[in-house]
């Protein structure tokens, strides 16, 4: 592997881990269907917030945050190992899987989120949870800390 692409690796680093994120409120709870839970270990799922339907109250900061699966695909983020995007890679990455390919495309992707944890950093005060509700809910979902 070259140089550069395992450094990559090195790069990430998240502040949260699927079981964190679920428990907090990610993707209105809706992220997963049942069949697809039984992949990942149960105690991710004991806090989880979960709904089979899109479900605003679930999400940590009451907000919709994000594109629809839909705008995913148009915009060629959604790669058949993982049909469900970003997070169903994390979690399997957290599991151990590896596809170099699409492990570089998906951190270099988690990386450039990093510009919304600055703009939180700069536009708000320390702490103040409801200054960009809508972009902390998105680095949430990005698997950074929307408490800064």
């Amino acid at each position: 592997m070259p140089k550069e692409k395992k450094s990559l690796y090195k790069l990430f680093k998240p502040q949260l881990t699927p079981k964190e994120m679920l428990g907090l409120g990610v993707f209105g709870g809706s992220y997963f269907n049942k069949k697809q839970i039984k992949e990942f270990p149960k105690s991710w799922f004991t806090k989880a917030k979960l709904s089979e339907k899109f479900d605003i109250t679930l999400n940590r900061f009451k907000v919709k945050a994000g594109l629809s699966r839909e705008e995913w695909i148009k915009k060629g983020w959604i790669f058949k190992e993982d049909p469900l995007g970003w997070f169903q890679w994390y979690c399997r990455y957290t599991n151990g899987r590896r596809i170099q390919n699409i492990d570089q495309i998906q951190i270099q992707r988690w990386l450039n989120f990093t510009r919304h944890v600055k703009a939180i950093k700069k536009n708000c005060e320390e702490g103040d949870l409801f200054c960009r509700r809508r972009q902390r809910q998105a680095i949430l979902q990005w698997a950074y800390n929307p408490f800064i």
